[in-house]
């Protein structure tokens, strides 16, 4: 899931070095953290918050596939 939210991340950003994943790990449920450069977050986010959410949708499909539920953070 870290490195999905990373590739994804990364081809989004000017700033491709500058992303940065971390994943807290529960028993039944992940937390995602991503932060990216300041400039970038914008990008990430999209408008109305559509790539923001486009990325949850995805990660929540990938999660439902090995059976446990991960949310995604946008770290500013």
């Amino acid at each position: 899931m870290k490195e999905l939210i990373k590739f994804i991340a990364q081809a989004l950003v000017d700033h491709p070095d500058q992303v940065q994943v971390n994943e807290i790990e529960g028993e039944q449920t992940s937390v995602i953290e991503l932060k990216v450069a300041k400039e970038d977050l914008g990008k990430v986010i999209g408008k109305q918050g559509r790539t923001a959410r486009a990325m949850r949708t995805i990660l929540s499909a990938a999660s439902t596939k090995i059976r446990k539920r991960a949310v995604l953070e946008i770290i500013e």
